[in-house]
């Protein structure tokens, strides 16, 4: 592990605030998918993917796949009961690492950097570590790896509904109850450490997120059936067996950014570094004053610390052919 290199600032596209990227939906395994591209702009940009986090959306990548579009040619994908995509069959790691896998091969894009933030990161590390093949570097923001004190996170709220049988009805009921404008305050609050760093547009857009769920009648399932997932996988990590994360982490090859947001409230902040020293080829960048998505609350910073990545993984292939 080594500490994150930063491109210079200056070097970067101009700060804009772009509208989410277009979308569409694509039929995989028999069900709509739904997809974000973020065309590049610059001849040779390489493929990359983008993978949300629990009750994210495509969405959240915006500012960050613009910021990189000159070098990535980028793709965002709603997993399953999320977004904009249809509902799935099942809501575990394993399940939506074999739908990033699929979507990867259907697309003939691969290999990919690939990135994931929260879930998404947890979703990333599954298919890194078993499919090496299909990534060439890894970014991982706030990853959901297996913690066991769940008071370092507000989410161990939601640990009681577990126990109770059809518990999504009772979230389903908690979301009819309050009012769109309320819920988006409590996931910005939840996931940002600082709201002044979101513009309006952001905000509306998130607020508009929220209404989409709102229409879902499989939402509440796909979110407790997913939490319920994420759950189940942590305390696998710490049981003999070939299922850990943690032991998937160790078996990743690809060079690999892991940023961490000390005032992250969803994620034990001691999970980014705990990240970072167990995958081999790996670089830290933990920021003072962030949440849990840095992606969304300093885009700018984050980019530079993934651009760097890049610039250091090519120059390490140039030195390989020169020295082959």
């Amino acid at each position: 592990m080594r500490r994150a290199t930063l491109w210079p600032d200056h070097l970067l596209p101009d700060d804009r605030v772009p509208p989410p990227w277009p979308g569409r939906e694509v039929r995989l395994d028999g069900r709509a998918t739904y997809v974000r591209d973020t065309p590049a702009t610059a001849a040779g940009a390489e493929p990359a993917l983008y993978v949300h986090g629990l009750g994210g959306s495509s969405q959240n990548w915006t500012d960050l796949a613009g910021l990189l579009a000159d070098r990535l040619d980028g793709q965002a994908i709603d997993l399953p009961g999320f977004g904009r995509s249809e509902p799935g069959p099942s809501y575990t790691i394993p399940a939506f690492a074999d739908l990033v896998v699929r979507w990867i091969e259907h697309s003939g894009r691969g290999p990919v950097h690939l990135f994931g933030n929260s879930l998404g990161g947890a979703v990333a590390v599954q298919v890194a570590g078993l499919r090496p093949d299909l990534v060439r570097t890894l970014t991982l923001i706030s990853p959901a790896l297996p913690f066991l004190d769940f008071r370092r996170s507000l989410q161990g709220r939601m640990l009681p509904v577990l126990a109770i049988p059809r518990g999504e009805r009772l979230v389903a009921r908690h979301l009819t109850q309050l009012a769109p404008e309320v819920m988006a305050q409590q996931v910005l609050e939840a996931c940002v450490a600082d709201l002044s760093r979101i513009c309006d547009q952001r905000r509306a857009e998130a607020l508009e997120e929220i209404r989409v769920r709102y229409e879902a009648e499989h939402y509440a399932a796909a979110y407790v059936r997913t939490f319920r997932g994420l759950v189940s996988s942590f305390l696998r990590a710490y049981l003999p067996g070939p299922g850990s994360l943690w032991r998937l982490a160790e078996a990743v090859r690809a060079p690999t950014l892991v940023v961490g947001g000390l005032q992250d409230r969803l994620v034990d902040v001691r999970v980014a570094p705990q990240t970072a020293r167990v995958i081999p080829d790996s670089r830290l960048m933990m920021l003072k004053g962030v949440g849990h998505v840095a992606q969304l609350e300093v885009p700018r910073l984050v980019a530079r610390a993934v651009v760097g990545l890049l610039a250091e993984t090519e120059d390490a292939a140039s030195r390989s052919d020169l020295a082959g």
